[in-house]
């Protein structure tokens, strides 16, 4: 117990920090859209083939339930508020987490490994502002992007799920996807991705910056930044759920 009550807090400060840094001159904004390609850009095509095969079995999968009450005609608003609400930005977090979050843990301990950081801090730079503080700004930046391309491509791989079986024209299947939606069903759970992507970047660049182990710390803090990561977006996700039905009731239906 101690051992993780020592964890929380150091990963508590470290988080802290991040965020005093973040308004602290130089913004290195350099560095901040070099990162953002790395977890944007280089990850758009592994989120967008995941949105394209969960819309086209979440489709699968509904339909086959709703034929039986001859409630076809709600599939599309069921693709479209199942993935705004919760699988969107919930199935984007891991993906990144497992591709972003294991290649931060991987680098910073590496660095840290080699005595690169040091070599940084030897020169009278501040190694955290210039290594950490963008890695984190580029996940929350990215995240909220990377979950509205997964959505939209859920969507369309609803609608090529079923099209091939009833063949809708596709102004139907988005008109009733859109039936009804509100901006409480849309914005709240994009903005969970903001959270997400905090939780991704200030774990995996906790693991690789403060690692002490060598090379040998290399691998384990890659694989301490998914695991961590993940468990704790599950857990945020379980939170600010609550909190959005509380906030804005509108959104759970």
């Amino acid at each position: 117990m101690i051992g993780i009550f020592d964890f929380v807090g150091a990963v508590g400060l470290f988080g802290l920090r991040v965020i005093g840094s973040v308004f602290r001159i130089p913004f290195e904004l350099e560095q901040i859209w070099r990162h953002i390609g790395e977890a944007g850009v280089r990850s758009l095509a592994l989120v967008l083939s995941a949105g394209l095969a969960l819309g086209v079995v979440m489709t699968l999968h509904t339909r086959g339930a709703l034929v039986m009450f001859g409630a076809t005609a709600m599939i599309p608003k069921l693709q479209s508020l199942g993935f705004f609400v919760e699988i969107g930005p919930l199935v984007a977090a891991l993906l990144v987490a497992g591709r972003v979050g294991a290649g931060n843990g991987a680098v910073l301990a590496d660095m840290r490994a080699t005595e690169q950081i040091d070599a940084i801090e030897a020169l009278s730079m501040d190694s955290f502002k210039f290594l950490v503080v963008p890695r984190v700004v580029a996940c929350v930046i990215a995240l909220p992007l990377l979950t509205v391309f997964m959505d939209f491509c859920g969507i369309l791989g609803g609608y090529l799920s079923e099209y091939t079986l009833s063949h809708i024209s596709l102004h139907l299947y988005l008109t009733r996807a859109f039936q009804g939606m509100q901006w409480s069903n849309f914005v709240p759970p994009t903005l969970k991705a903001l959270v997400f992507g905090f939780i991704i970047g200030t774990i995996s660049c906790f693991f690789g910056y403060t690692t002490n182990e060598g090379a040998e710390g290399v691998g384990r803090a890659a694989t301490s930044s998914v695991v961590v990561s993940s468990l704790l977006i599950i857990l945020a996700d379980v939170i600010l759920v609550k909190i959005i039905f509380l906030t804005f009731p509108g959104s759970a239906t």
